[in-house]
């Protein structure tokens, strides 16, 4: 009981420093380091109470760099509460995630437009659950948001959440998504030809002469369903043969569960192979802590691409070969979409055309030739 009240203490007085203006939008809030060290309290608890404050949306993270005060609110000066920016148009967005990997870049894109046009932002993460996305949507529609940029959940399957969305086109409500859509919508979106991004990362290694590669795909949500498909066809258009046990897919509740023991068995086996396309820099990192434990190097041992052109493609000694991803571009792009269509106020605004980036390579020393 004790650890709960000093975790809501963390929480309102950062709240608190958000509310009386101590911390403007757009400014850095302290460290943990320093937050532990003023509060009196655990890391843990400031890290807990941090995480809540940028899932409610009150904080973003940018990797690297630190915490900052969210721009979605401003104070009422006679009334000291809460309330949408400037000309109280909000925009809801839900993404899988906000303080990790590729989404502060995206939300930093959407953010920076957005504030720079008068609009607030209601934050949101699924974590890739659809029962929190179903709790998201229902938080967005109470709020009477004005326009949603949605980053699908499980876009591999079947979503049970639909009829949220068609509420929100019975409400006029326009929505964008991010990334993946779902199919059975077919709404605007702005994605990566993630088919292209497979065949273009698979192509490098068969051009540099690899026979034997793996290929690590993530098949509920369509980003790696689509990677896989050009990872196959990148083969057939070369006339090379593709073994069956060569590709290993896991699922969002696979990837802390039974993926790394997968990707090891391989590399141990007489199968072994020269080369590895990875679903995204995450997976290519944990790879490369694998060959670590085996005393293999990259990329003598095994070329290794990524995907997404994170920052993490150059946080390890070895520099990763990766595919690139807007990222920034993405957050912009999407917001000026929602923007146009909230103003246009026109319910034929779901037609608007959708975009799609084509995605490019970058080489680094992760790969090499295999003689």
């Amino acid at each position: 009981m004790a650890q709960q009240t000093k975790y809501n203490m963390v929480k309102e007085k950062i709240k608190s420093w958000i509310l009386n203006g101590d911390v403007k939008p757009g400014e850095k809030i302290y460290s943990e380091n320093e937050l532990v060290k003023m509060l009196g309290v655990s890391r843990h608890t400031v890290r807990q109470a941090i995480g809540d404050l940028v899932h409610e949306g009150w904080l973003y993270r940018e990797q690297g760099a630190g915490t900052f005060c969210s721009n979605r609110f401003e104070q009422n000066q006679q009334t000291g509460t809460l309330q949408p920016a400037v000309n109280g148009k909000n925009i809801g967005i839900i993404t899988t995630y906000i303080s990790d990997y590729i989404f502060p870049s995206i939300i930093k894109g959407i953010e920076s437009y957005l504030t720079d046009m008068g609009y607030s932002l209601t934050l949101a993460c699924t974590d890739n659950d659809l029962e929190k996305e179903k709790q998201c949507l229902q938080s967005m529609l109470s709020r009477n948001i004005d326009g949603l940029i949605v980053e699908p959940t499980k876009s591999g399957s079947f979503n049970p959440n639909m009829n949220y969305y068609l509420e929100l086109e019975q409400k006029n409500i326009p929505y964008l998504m991010i990334n993946q859509f779902y199919s059975q919508l077919a709404p605007p979106h702005i994605i990566v030809d993630d088919e292209k991004g497979g065949f273009i990362a698979t192509e490098h290694l068969l051009k540099l002469n690899h026979r034997k590669i793996i290929g690590i795909f993530k098949t509920d949500d369509l980003q790696g369903v689509y990677r896989m498909q050009g990872f196959i066809r990148a083969f057939r258009e070369n006339g090379i043969p593709l073994s069956p046990e060569m590709i290993i897919t896991y699922t969002t509740e696979e990837l802390n569960n039974g993926l790394l023991e997968k990707i090891k068995a391989l590399l141990i086996s007489s199968k072994k192979p020269t080369g590895i396309i990875c679903y995204n820099d995450q997976i290519a990192l944990s790879v490369l802590d694998i060959l670590r434990e085996l005393k293999m190097s990259v990329p003598e041992d095994i070329s290794i691409v990524g995907y997404d052109d994170s920052s993490l493609a150059e946080a390890s000694e070895v520099k990763l070969t990766s595919i690139t991803h807007p990222k920034m571009q993405m957050g912009i792009d999407a917001a000026k979409w929602i923007v146009s269509a909230v103003e246009q106020n026109n319910p034929d605004v779901m037609r608007q055309k959708s975009i799609i980036y084509d995605p490019e390579i970058v080489i680094r020393s992760s790969t090499s030739s295999l003689n």
